[in-house]
């Protein structure tokens, strides 16, 4: 300490402050101080070299089995900048000081510019990966597109994960307490969410077995709707009146799962009536010319056209022609048309339910009314 007061002393002759030592003026005694604050923070960048040393030899030591626990006590202890914060000009000197340090501002400047690069260069090889991914997974026919879309994702993520741990270790972070720390609170918050689990694993069920396809029209959970996205929580189905509908993975698992359009071919069924005094002949000759006529209607399977029921109003026809998923709504609402069109040409009578009410007149005992 003397020896720094006295280099602070012939500093501040040099620059032609007159100082006595048994009376220095204002400004010599403000010079002598900051000459100490650089000298100190001189030291302490020596001591964080120090200390680095010792991390090292500590680690090393830990991992054989000796005991640190005291020497970690004493390095925190010891680390980090105090200053007083009552004297404004020695609090920015210290400041400045670390700043400049090459072992204090200086080096975690230079390790945030390292977390950065390393991230930016993850980040770029994320990309590289997913699209790696995706043209590998594009050529087997054994993956769906829901799980291609997961596996492409997963493969993004992994690499930005791996990126993000280089960063923090060029950051001097110690990864291994982090790591402990996540492992402690993903047990805690896996019992906190409890359901999100359960969605999470009817997820990978779902890209495991594979019931249905982005595209595909599906009813789940009381919704009929084509397949938008799915991730690992939930699924988007798009209705038919354009509305987005989500459901809880764990919803559309557990329940019974229609897939419309993930086959070949779809059975049109359609049900027309016809009055007890029409020709039931003529009215299955109209509607076998109506099927056969159509488009869009499959050779094979072979369609059905079957007097099916007598109900109370109508003899009922049932006409089962097949098509392709796409073209069901096209062919139900054509022949549909078609069916009233004919029928009406043809004088064949389209009933609808009718009730017959009987009045009976009865004399009221003991009086006269009716």
């Amino acid at each position: 300490m003397q020896k720094a007061i006295k280099d602070a002393e012939i500093k501040a002759k040099e620059e032609g402050q007159a100082i006595a030592v048994s009376g220095k003026t204002t400004e010599a005694k403000e010079d002598v101080k900051t000459a100490l604050i650089k000298l100190i923070t001189d030291l302490m960048a020596e001591r964080t070299v120090l200390i680095d040393r010792v991390n090292i030899v500590l680690a090393e030591l830990d991992a054989k089995g000796g005991e640190t626990a005291e020497y970690d006590t004493y390095i925190k202890a010891i680390s980090g900048i105090k200053v007083d914060v009552t004297d404004a000009s020695a609090t920015w000197t210290t400041i400045t000081g670390w700043l400049m340090s090459t072992e204090g501002g200086l080096r975690w400047a230079l390790n945030m510019i390292k977390f950065i690069v390393i991230v930016v260069v993850f980040y770029l090889l994320s990309i590289v990966a997913g699209k790696a991914a995706k043209k590998a997974f594009s050529k087997s026919q054994h993956f769906s597109t829901l799980l291609r879309d997961f596996l492409v994702m997963s493969a993004r993520r992994l690499v930005l994960l791996i990126g993000l741990f280089v960063g923090l270790s060029a950051l001097e972070i110690n990864i291994g307490p982090v790591l402990a720390i996540i492992g402690a609170a993903g047990f805690v918050i896996a019992f906190a969410l409890q359901n999100s689990l359960s969605n999470f694993a009817s997820g990978l069920l779902m890209l495991m077995y594979r019931p249905f396809d982005i595209g595909d029209m599906i009813q789940v959970a009381g919704t009929l709707g084509e397949v938008e996205s799915m991730s690992l929580l939930s699924t988007q189905l798009r209705t038919p009146d354009n509305q987005l509908v989500i459901v809880p993975n764990n919803s559309v698992w557990g329940d019974v799962i229609i897939n419309v359009t993930g086959i070949t071919e779809r059975r049109v069924d359609l049900v027309f009536g016809i009055g007890y005094s029409d020709d039931i002949d003529k009215a299955q000759k109209i509607l076998e010319e109506i099927v056969n006529e159509h488009e869009l209607v499959l050779k094979e399977p072979e369609y059905k056209v079957k007097l099916h029921e007598l109900a109370d109003s109508s003899v009922n026809f049932i006409c089962r022609p097949w098509v392709k998923p796409d073209d069901y709504w096209d062919v139900y609402w054509d022949i549909t048309r078609e069916v009233k069109r004919r029928f009406d040409a043809e004088g064949v009578s389209i009933p609808f339910p009718q009730r017959d009410v009987h009045l009976y007149q009865q004399a009221i005992e003991g009086g006269g009314g009716t």
